[in-house]
């Protein structure tokens, strides 16, 4: 098991950018992917990023690519999401989690391949 603890959401106006960190403990040696994702008021919880374990592989919700960056420091255990060009319908709350992987290329898509979830990070964007 994975602990995963995010940080870095906050109130920003529309148009300018936050870097969300998701810090992981427990079980980091195995191969995990990462992931983020965001649930707004109302709405279903939706995929924002993936990284592979070996960090060469990322994938994007559509609504996001171009503005969002996903990376990770395996060495310290860390995953960050670089949000950039906000815009108020990012606002949610952004979930961090782990889906152990055999391949270290795999960018599962699914949230139910995730098992291990962080408590999430509120992201606020005005207009």
């Amino acid at each position: 098991q994975v602990q995963l603890v995010e940080s870095g959401g906050g109130l920003v106006q529309a148009g300018g950018s936050l870097r969300l960190s998701c810090a992981a403990s427990g079980r980091t040696g195995s191969n995990y992917a990462m992931g983020w994702f965001r649930q707004a008021p109302g709405k279903e919880r939706e995929i924002v990023a993936i990284i592979s374990w070996s960090g060469e592989r990322t994938a994007y919700a559509d609504s996001v690519k171009g503005r969002f960056g996903i990376s990770a420091d395996n060495a310290k255990n860390l995953v960050y999401l670089q949000m950039n060009s906000l815009k108020p319908e990012d606002t949610a709350v952004y979930f961090c989690a782990a889906a152990s992987v055999r391949q270290p290329s795999a960018t599962p898509l699914s949230e139910y391949v995730y098992d291990d979830w962080g408590q999430g990070t509120q992201v606020t964007v005005s207009s």
